[in-house]
């Protein structure tokens, strides 16, 4: 997969030392990568994370990736390519750039319905990238008409014209093409396991059925009214 890094150092920061961007091709990009210093002076790469709701042992929350690479020879090979990148600030950031012309990469989609009550959110899906990287925290809200996604996003410090908090994707879609091909392949994915989901409700409330009729030997019975003796004894 061609990928492209770009390093912008943090100053007056203990641990963090630079945030990073990777965008896959010319097509997908990935925001608030961290580059920190451990105890002993190495580097290490955080991949972004948003708090959960479950909690560790001492009653803190749990931060969970966002997204992250998949299988350990891209773990490393990125991870390398991200600590370089910032070792050879002030040098050409171009170097990073695999190829002259982006391919945009390959991807595959998995879709859960998510039904709440007093929820918008119908879906939640996963993109995996060539089978090296995923992306996950995607979510499908209905809309006034249709479904609609929303890439993973934090709350920024802004505010809009009507005084609501701005949110600012992390994980997104350069292009337009490229868009309409991962948001269209997502709203497909999320209707396929809809109905699969239906379908598969209806077989296991007929099986119910059969197990009622089963029980109950396929006979009706017959109800007595208040004040009236049975006709057998």
């Amino acid at each position: 997969m061609e990928i492209s890094i770009k390093v912008n150092e943090v100053k007056n920061k203990d641990k963090v030392k630079a945030f990073a961007t990777v965008v896959f091709g010319d097509s997908f990009k990935i925001t608030n990568i961290t580059i920190l210093e451990g105890k002993e002076g190495n580097l290490y790469v955080s991949m972004p994370r948003y708090r959960s709701n479950e909690k560790d042992e001492n009653g803190g929350h749990i931060y969970k990736d966002i997204c992250n690479p998949i299988t350990a020879e891209f773990r490393e090979k990125l991870y390398s390519d991200i600590i370089e990148a910032y070792e050879k600030l002030g040098a050409n950031e171009e170097d990073k750039q695999k190829g002259s012309s982006p391919v945009m990469p390959e991807f595959k989609v998995t879709v859960v319905p998510y039904e709440r009550e007093n929820s918008n959110i119908k879906g939640l899906a996963r993109v995996y990238f060539e089978d090296s990287f995923v992306v996950g925290n995607i979510n499908i809200f209905q809309g006034k008409e249709k479904v609609f996604v929303a890439m993973p996003s934090y709350k920024t410090k802004q505010v809009d014209d009507n005084g609501k908090a701005v949110y600012q994707d992390i994980c997104y879609p350069v292009t337009k093409e490229f868009r309409d091909k991962l948001f269209t392949e997502i709203e497909k994915a999320y209707v396929e396991a809809k109905d699969k989901q239906q379908s598969e409700n209806k077989e296991k409330e007929s099986a119910k059925e059969k197990d009622r009729s089963k029980t109950t030997g396929g006979c009706e019975f017959m109800t007595i009214p208040d004040g009236h003796d049975s006709p057998f004894r």
